[in-house]
């Protein structure tokens, strides 16, 4: 067995996108459920409940930055299995005191450890099924789609229900559950990153990106990054506000989640298909049509379709920049492209949290800030359409 091919590759894959599950699924939205007892709880304002997520976002872009000026020293395996490890510990460490300084210490390390292993993961899954570009390009899908959607599908089963019945007091228990779970998920993760290689580094010097030729998909992603944050901040706040009973958020968030693990499957074609920015544009206008509809069609039926539509979108949204990076780079260049992916979006979400809370705040309805969010989205898709595929020698 080569480590760049390892005899099981499935099983790889699962591992790193349990990795998905504890760095995005748990670390980054299961906040959003927790966030209505939190700021019943403790009296905040939407804009100190979107802090949170801010918070977490500028740890996020600590830990971009570090990730890519570390990755071709240290290397991708090696800063995954730290940030896996880090990040359940943070975890478990948000649940131990209400203060808003502990909570927004924490909240900031998981996003610094999450950002190491999240834009390190799709690094390592790029070097499965090479030969494949079919099966690349669903492994890809699969890592961020169905490796979040576990998370979210996990949280939204059991959250709900345990705040419903214990009260909006019981939130730091929830913590607490999402720190075992993802303890539940290490082993395999760690496992599964410790089978793959490092990618061989030139031996002609660094590789230089071309930037000013990915704009347009960059300045897609950084769309994403201010408009999707806001649905998965703020959904469970909009629907508590909407009285809607904690059975209903649940099933809410558990057919988010399935439909996020379902969504690889639906844009498999998609990803293999283009090398262009078409499958970042098609995203995100799902994205921006998922977040609308809840405050333009405020009923029960058609919060499960935003969650559907919103669901078989959202995650889509890193495997297209990292099936791009793969189909326009050379292998040496996937983490170094993926890493600025990351910082472009860490930074365009640190925005988008508290923003939306100080909105909601400001008119007396977070509904506005998911059509805002909407927008932004839109806006998105129009820059990713403007990006066209790399020459042929950048990939050879």
């Amino acid at each position: 067995m080569s480590p760049q091919d390892p005899a099981r590759p499935w099983l790889v894959l699962a591992g790193l996108a349990l990795g998905v599950t504890v760095t995005n699924g748990f670390a980054r939205f299961a906040y959003g459920l927790l966030l209505p007892a939190m700021k019943s709880e403790m009296g905040w304002t939407y804009a100190q409940a979107g802090w949170l997520n801010t918070a977490n976002a500028i740890g996020y872009i600590i830990g971009a930055v570090a990730t890519m000026v570390l990755i071709r020293r240290v290397g991708p395996t090696r800063l995954f299995l730290f940030g896996l490890v880090t990040t359940t510990l943070a975890l478990l460490a948000t649940g131990l005191n209400a203060d808003l300084w502990w909570q927004s210490t924490w909240r900031v390390l998981a996003g610094i450890f999450g950002a190491m292993s999240f834009s390190t993961a799709g690094a390592l899954t790029a070097q499965l099924f090479r030969d494949d570009p079919r099966r690349n390009a669903l492994a890809i899908a699969i890592l961020f789609g169905s490796g979040g959607g576990l998370g979210i599908v996990l949280a939204g089963a059991v959250l709900p229900t345990m705040l419903g019945h214990w009260g909006d007091g019981s939130w730091p228990w929830g913590w607490v559950l999402i720190g075992i779970a993802s303890l539940a998920c290490a082993p395999l993760g760690l496992w599964a990153a410790a089978q793959l290689d490092d990618p061989q580094q030139t031996t002609s010097g660094h590789v230089k990106l071309p930037i000013r030729r990915m704009l347009p998909e960059f300045g897609g992603y950084a769309g994403f990054g201010l408009g999707y944050i806001v649905y998965l901040t703020f959904l469970s706040a909009w629907m508590t506000e909407q009285a809607a009973s904690p059975g209903f958020i649940s099933l809410t968030w558990v057919v988010l989640g399935v439909c996020i693990c379902m969504s690889p499957f639906i844009w498999r074609p998609i990803l293999a298909r283009f090398a262009s920015g078409v499958p970042l544009a098609m995203i995100l206008t799902g994205i921006a049509i998922g977040s609308a509809l809840p405050v333009v069609l405020p009923n029960g039926p058609m919060l499960l379709i935003s969650a559907i539509v919103f669901g078989l979108s959202v995650f889509m949204a890193p495997g297209a920049v990292t099936n791009f990076a793969r189909q326009n780079l050379r292998p040496e260049s996937w983490g170094a492209a993926i890493s600025v992916f990351t910082v472009v979006f860490a930074i365009a979400q640190t925005i988008g949290p508290y923003a939306a809370g100080w909105v909601g705040d400001l008119t007396g309805n977070i509904g506005v800030g998911l059509l805002i969010a909407a927008g932004v989205l839109l806006s998105g898709a129009a820059i990713a359409l403007l990006q066209r595929p790399l020459e042929q020698q950048l990939r050879q």
